[in-house]
């Protein structure tokens, strides 16, 4: 029988914590009674040392499902630092040897981490079928329903790969998940009468102070990034949807502030990638210019401020995205910047990754020959997978109309959390089937038509008095408040 501290010794033994956060505690004795679980925890509260401190217990190998390169990389070094050696990630960065001889040995690991392609691979499914696995685990599961249907379809295949492994008890971690997000993970990952563990705690962070501004012109953004990005605390990270403008704002912060910046994208070298991305989290850089890649699963304690200067996809997106600040418990910050046009500018990015009916058309009546348009694209591999499993081309025309349709609602629900003039942090806590309300104030958030006085609220650098900034803060916003109960 297990004593009622057991986990707590064990938590502390393993990873020098003497308490578990929120919700830690209910998975892990959930994964030790053997049952199957869903976890959604908000951002910042530890989900991987769910996995692996279950993994120590269980004394079993660990599977890791995991969607970045990134991620993964950061998951085995975090694991290396105290000292667990028997920890890989499976990907294209091993040698060809060296990935082999890992694929052959997979017995002689604790932790082992994949992306969804990886186990699509026979040699390594087979391999897997050889071992013990103690855990299946999917991290960041709602890509299952974010990415699955129009992005990384080998998500979908995922209950398949499962059930080819032996139906192992699994662990499905997100931090965002809306109730049919929730529903979407549960159907494409366990089996129709499994019963499954669901462990939810509130999406709410209620150290990050919700902001957003709106702006007539993409000048008067840039001019506002320089006139309050020296002012806040660092270190910053800020979010684009262009590569070519995160390197734009990138190097117009390095001219015409003393902020050491750099920009984090696909477009970069691995190398290039892997030295900013040691550099913000040695502290050696204030601000990042990042893609939305950038920070999925780093666990950096101490960001002070995420700043959206193009709109995400969704709700879901930009919870994950500010879920990177504050991770410390101090106040932190969480500002969208929003100009009219970059409407448009998302709904064409929504819109251009998924293939049109001409795109559908042309691949299904020439298949065998080299698609120009097409070839080496995600459309391509996307209609590859599709065809793969006896889809007619009707039948993409309506998955890939209906996944518009859905993708179209939830910028029109991005676009109603910006322009509300209610509580932001109520809005999110709804949206994401949350009965509870926030304690709304003037810690709480900015909503529509109230003033942005940032400058104040962030700013506690030496020789300033960052105490009375923040009472004066307040007073102006209490004002304002008993103003509008009027």
């Amino acid at each position: 029988m297990i004593s009622d501290n057991f986990l707590e010794k064990k938590l502390h033994t393993f990873f020098g914590y003497t308490s578990f956060k929120e919700g830690q505690k209910q998975i892990i004795d959930s994964l030790l009674k053997r049952q199957s679980t869903l976890g959604i925890l908000p951002t910042g509260t530890g989900k991987s040392l769910c996995y692996q401190l279950a993994g120590k217990l269980l004394n079993q190998t660990v599977l890791i499902v995991s969607p970045l390169l990134s991620l993964m990389q950061d998951q085995v070094e975090q694991l290396h630092f105290i000292g667990e050696k028997k920890a890989i990630a499976v990907t294209s960065e091993l040698s060809y040897q060296h990935k082999y001889f890992v694929i052959h040995h997979l017995r002689e690991y604790d932790y082992v981490y994949m992306a969804p392609e990886m186990l699509q691979k026979e040699e390594v499914l087979e391999q897997l079928k050889t071992i013990s696995l103690g855990l299946f685990v999917v991290d960041e599961a709602h890509c299952i329903s974010q990415w699955g249907p129009d992005f990384r379809p080998d998500y979908l295949d995922l209950k398949i790969i499962r059930q080819k492994l032996g139906n192992p008890v699994t662990l499905a971690l997100t931090a965002t998940a809306t109730p049919e997000v929730e529903q979407d993970i549960c159907r494409q990952l366990f089996n129709e009468n499994e019963s499954i563990k669901i462990v939810r705690r509130s999406v709410d962070r209620p150290n990050i102070f919700l902001a957003a501004k709106q702006v007539d012109t993409q000048q008067q953004k840039d001019e506002y990034l320089l006139e309050i990005l020296p002012q806040l605390a660092t270190p910053i990270l800020l979010y684009f949807s262009s590569k070519k403008k995160a390197d734009e704002i990138s190097q117009l912060l390095n001219d015409r502030t003393d902020l050491k910046t750099a920009a984090y994208h696909a477009g970069l070298s691995k190398k290039d990638r892997y030295s900013i991305q040691q550099q913000f989290m040695n502290d050696q850089l204030d601000a990042v210019c990042a893609t939305s890649a950038f920070g999925m699963g780093i666990n950096k304690k101490n960001i002070r401020c995420v700043l959206h200067y193009h709109l995400p996809a969704d709700l879901e997106s930009y919870s994950q995205e500010i879920g990177r600040a504050g991770r410390d418990g101090q106040r932190s910050l969480a500002l969208l910047l929003f100009n009219p046009a970059d409407i448009d500018l998302q709904r064409h990015l929504s819109s251009n990754s998924l293939p049109d009916d001409g795109e559908i058309e042309y691949y299904f009546n020439h298949k065998d020959l080299i698609n120009s348009c097409l070839q080496g694209s995600d459309k391509k591999n996307l209609l590859e997978y599709y065809a793969g499993r006896f889809l007619t081309p009707l039948k993409l025309k309506q998955i890939f109309k209906k996944r518009r349709f859905e993708r179209e609602k939830k910028l029109q629900e991005l676009i109603a959390y910006v322009e509300t003039a209610k509580c932001r942090r109520n809005f999110l806590c709804k949206y994401f089937g949350e009965e509870k309300k926030a304690d709304h104030n003037v810690d709480c958030c900015q909503p529509a038509g109230q003033p942005l006085v940032l400058d104040n609220f962030l700013l506690h650098k030496p020789g300033n008095n960052y105490t009375k900034s923040l009472e004066d803060y307040r007073k102006v916003i209490s004002h304002l408040f008993n103003e509008n109960k009027r």
